[in-house]
């Protein structure tokens, strides 16, 4: 049985073990991530890059794919060096790597901290927050803008920071999941279209699109499902809301979710912002129901976790019974 299937088998029994760390730890300040490693790889590499290849476009593609091969090679190598030189090591570096690729926590905590922040009125202060976690301008934003925003981030967010990973990682294990990562991490910091990264960052703008496509349609049967699970009479608004209304985003894949929450939480997302002094006209979500209001950041937040558990089952239950058929 080849190497890639080994690891690959490896992954089943380190997944939970991950999930809960995530849940238990969340992302503490100061901890060394790979997340920033590939920031600063992101860094160091665009201008060597920009200067070899005169072409834009080519220029960033070669940097897009060169990083995202190396980051799932030097995972891969990481973690055969490790079991080889013991399974139990080998199982507790897997199940790091896939704890720093999951946000579960961290993104509920960045949710409830501007929830408890609207909440005891400090509306500049909530603001302030907002502007570290979304990439829209938000000077001008109350308290319910705010709250819609911070609804909007859990629901986009939980394809980003945990369906999506969790997907590649069921086809290729943690050093999928960790190039997934780079994916993700590439387009947040060059996939903007603004005149810096307008042909630049395109194939990694790309990129992200793709690896995205098919978790954001599995995203909203599985907020569905969480839906009915906590509110039994709603499962079938929220993937009534989203089928219908998934496509109307500027985002290729954003759309879902969001509007899989919208119709869960019967609230109205999206619609009209402002991205770096530019005015970008969204399409509104949920269009049939009222304004967020603060209280539904909470029930926001609970419905991104049971949606989160149910994504790990999933990826989890098969991998069980695979792993039992390869390697029984």
């Amino acid at each position: 049985m080849s190497l890639t299937f080994e690891l690959i088998h490896k992954f089943w029994p380190a997944l939970p073990a991950a999930i809960a760390l995530d849940l238990l730890v969340g992302d503490p300040q100061g901890w060394p991530h790979p997340v920033r490693w590939m920031g600063r790889a992101i860094e160091r590499f665009e201008p060597v890059c920009r200067r070899t290849i005169k072409n834009e476009r080519l220029a960033g593609a070669v940097f897009a794919v060169a990083l995202i091969a190396a980051t799932w090679g030097l995972t891969f190598m990481l973690l055969k060096a490790l079991f080889a030189l013991h399974p139990a090591i080998g199982l507790i570096a897997e199940t790091v790597c896939i704890y720093f690729c999951l946000s579960i926590c961290s993104l509920k905590e960045a949710a409830m901290e501007i929830y408890d922040l609207l909440s005891s009125g400090r509306i500049t202060v909530a603001r302030q927050k907002l502007s570290w976690i979304v990439s829209r301008d938000v000077g001008h934003y109350d308290s319910e803008d705010i709250a819609r925003a911070t609804v909007e981030t859990v629901a986009e967010n939980f394809v980003d920071g945990v369906l999506s990973p969790l997907f590649w990682a069921a086809i290729g294990g943690a050093p999928l999941m960790m190039a997934y990562k780079m994916i993700n991490t590439l387009d947040s910091m060059v996939g903007y279209k603004n005149e810096r990264y307008r042909r630049f960052g395109t194939a990694a703008a790309r990129i992200d699109d793709a690896a995205n496509f098919i978790p954001a349609r599995l995203s909203f049967w599985i907020i569905a499902l969480a839906t009915q699970l906590l509110s039994r009479h709603d499962g079938k608004r929220a993937l009534q809301t989203a089928w219908i209304e998934g496509r109307h985003h500027t985002s290729p894949n954003a759309g879902y979710p969001e509007a899989a929450f919208a119709g869960a939480l019967a609230v109205k997302i999206n619609g009209p912002n402002y991205y770096h002094g530019r005015l970008v006209e969204k399409p509104y979500i949920g269009i049939a129901f009222g304004p967020v209001t603060v209280s539904k950041i909470i029930a926001a937040c609970q419905l991104m976790l049971v949606s989160a558990l149910l994504s790990g089952a999933f990826v989890w239950l098969p991998r069980v019974c695979l792993g039992f058929i390869l390697f029984r």
